[in-house]
């Protein structure tokens, strides 16, 4: 359950991308995916911080789960039954006590991190259309 998050964040930024790609080709009237602009970054970097944001609140009862899970003592000792009593103490709620400080602190890292990467495999990798070459 655990890489749950970043399964469904990969699989949201892949597809926000996809129509990123496809718009700006159209929008260029070439069929290169391989020349971007840098309203192409810009937006991957945004679709990077989308992603992880609905990542995030799908799954954030999870990482309450795991850090109540974590305390000294039997109070909390199996993931379901940790999440009802978390429910039946503090509401429905309780499930997304810090989600705030967890999204400060995620969603623009990740966006960053995304952002590197595209640029980073955009420089490495080689372009026929970039140039004039």
């Amino acid at each position: 359950m655990g890489i749950s998050e970043t399964v469904l964040h990969f699989v949201i930024y892949e597809k926000l991308k996809e129509k990123i790609l496809s718009r700006s080709v159209n929008a260029r009237g070439v069929g290169v995916e391989s020349d971007k602009s840098p309203l192409d970054f810009a937006e991957f970097m945004i679709a990077g911080g989308m992603s992880k944001t609905l990542a995030c609140i799908t799954f954030y009862p999870h990482e309450v789960a795991r850090t109540r899970m974590r305390e000294e003592g039997d109070k909390y000792r199996r993931f379901w039954q940790t999440l009802s009593r978390v429910v039946v103490e503090s509401g429905w709620r309780g499930l997304y006590g810090g989600l705030s400080a967890q999204l400060l602190r995620a969603v623009p890292n990740t966006a960053l991190i995304l952002l590197t990467y595209e640029l980073t495999v955009y420089t490495l990798t080689p372009h026929s259309n970039r140039h004039g070459e």
